[in-house]
């Protein structure tokens, strides 16, 4: 699987605000022994794997005894996955992972990272497993679906193996999508204790000997340590939200329709900036994710077509062709990879009636251009010629006098004579002065005549 190339810099930007932010002692006095605390109660996806391998390596920085990771995920991206199964099996320092409190699950990708820790543990009224790989897309072809799996349940069978987990127990996970409760999970040896919550497991975690990966003993100390949290910042709560592909696509539909806004009606600012807004959470979030170059290249399209729809109006054709590359686009949006759960998949029955209900707003925007432009001009020189003015009075030898029009008076100059009253057609505005045809009451002249323009 392909990285998205701003991950490294999301992996930054999140070490960073760690760095920043400190660690917040959540209970003891400063000891030997710290134990590093990461809750994770969201989907797996880049947010959330930066935060692990970030409490990790402070954790390694810092020489703490353990790293302890509450989970209550139902699953993510099989690169985030992979990425958190990677720096625990490497971490210099002890890796926990506990499913907790109540009512929490590991399930899909949590379930893999659980059995990929050092030691783990579940709280009463828990559960994980059920790890079988599905498509963003919906179903995958048999094929397809056959290598994905076949590669899930390697890559589990290694953890397993690792670990000293029952393999083939463990496999079923993924190739019967499983589930154990945290009573079943103990049973079968897949976790190692059942704790109410995270102290308790900690306190019972306490003078056990665990045997890292190089097959190192490490006897963990953990009564009485002082426990250092990660909090959960504002910029990450906020990029977790945004990392679900709906919602991306959401803002991105928000921020193209801002855009078109802006671009049809220059100086309303408050459309462009807000449209603005929106496409840059919506390009982060998505950025977040695994897409396929096709479903990028659509989306691009889409832009450029809806964009020159507004600056070049061709009364909604390109606005919905743009849609219609758009939606195409998001139907080939993503790679043909596994994501361990449906719950990163793309909504369709959101961004279908989103991308229809945009389609349909440029095409009405467009037909109210077509009529504003077919709409005669009230105003200014177009809206004067050819309009009737009535003689205010007699007209000077010459040709010059005045006449009403539009509630104003104005000089004119007329080539015929031209007596107070008579009503007499604009033909040509110079500066401030109208030039004006024959009275239109003149013998002959009919007062629908454009006579002389």
């Amino acid at each position: 699987m392909t990285a998205w190339p701003g991950r490294a810099a999301a992996r930054l930007a999140a070490a960073a605000a760690l760095a920043l932010a400190g660690p917040t002692v959540l209970s003891g006095e400063a000891a030997a022994a710290e134990v590093y605390q990461v809750d994770v109660v969201d989907i797996i996806h880049a947010v959330s794997a930066e935060r692990i391998v970030s409490t990790i390596d402070a954790a390694a920085e810092a020489e703490a005894s353990l790293v302890l990771v509450r989970l209550d995920t139902p699953g993510g991206l099989d690169t985030s996955m992979r990425e958190i199964i990677e720096a625990i099996l490497n971490s210099p320092v002890p890796v926990a992972v506990f499913v907790g409190p109540s009512g929490s699950r590991a399930a899909s990708a949590g379930y893999l990272i659980t059995l990929a820790a050092d030691v783990s543990g579940m709280a009463p009224g828990t559960n994980m497993g059920a790890a079988t790989p599905v498509s963003t897309g919906g179903e995958m072809p048999e094929t397809l679906s056959r290598k994905v799996e076949s590669d899930a349940a390697a890559y589990l069978r290694s953890i397993a193996e690792r670990r000293g987990r029952d393999i083939e127990l463990a496999e079923q996970g993924v190739t019967e999508a499983r589930s154990w409760t945290a009573s079943e999970a103990l049973e079968d040896g897949l976790i190692d204790l059942v704790a109410d919550d995270a102290p308790a497991f900690l306190e019972a975690l306490d003078g056990r000997t665990v045997r890292r990966i190089d097959g190192e003993e490490v006897v963990l100390s953990t009564l009485g340590a002082a426990v250092v949290e990660t909090e959960l910042t504002w910029r990450d709560r906020i990029l977790s939200v945004i990392a679900n592909p709906s919602l991306a696509i959401l803002l991105g539909m928000i921020g193209l329709l801002g855009l078109y806004l802006e671009f049809s009606n220059p100086g309303l600012l408050i459309p462009g900036i807000l449209g603005l807004v929106a496409l840059l959470l919506a390009g982060f979030g998505l950025n977040l994710l695994p897409v396929s170059v096709l479903g990028v290249a659509l989306l691009l399209v889409g832009i450029g077509l809806i964009t020159a729809e507004a600056l070049t109006p061709s009364f909604g054709a390109m606005g919905v062709s743009g849609a219609a590359a758009l939606l195409v686009g998001l139907l080939f949006f993503y790679e043909e990879q596994s994501l361990p759960t449906p719950a990163l998949n793309l909504n369709l029955g959101l961004v279908i009636p989103t991308v229809i209900a945009f389609a349909a707003l440029v095409f009405f925007l467009g037909q109210m251009v077509l009529r504003s432009q077919r709409t005669p001009a009230v105003s200014g020189r177009e809206g004067l010629i050819g309009q009737v003015a009535t003689a205010h009075r007699d007209f000077a030898p010459g040709g010059a006098g005045t006449v009403f029009v539009h509630g104003e008076y104005w000089n004119a100059v007329a080539a015929d004579p031209v007596r107070e009253g008579d009503r007499v057609r604009i033909l040509d505005l110079e500066g401030l002065t109208l030039t004006v045809g024959a009275p239109l009451n003149a013998p002959g002249i009919s007062p629908d005549s454009n006579q002389g323009a």
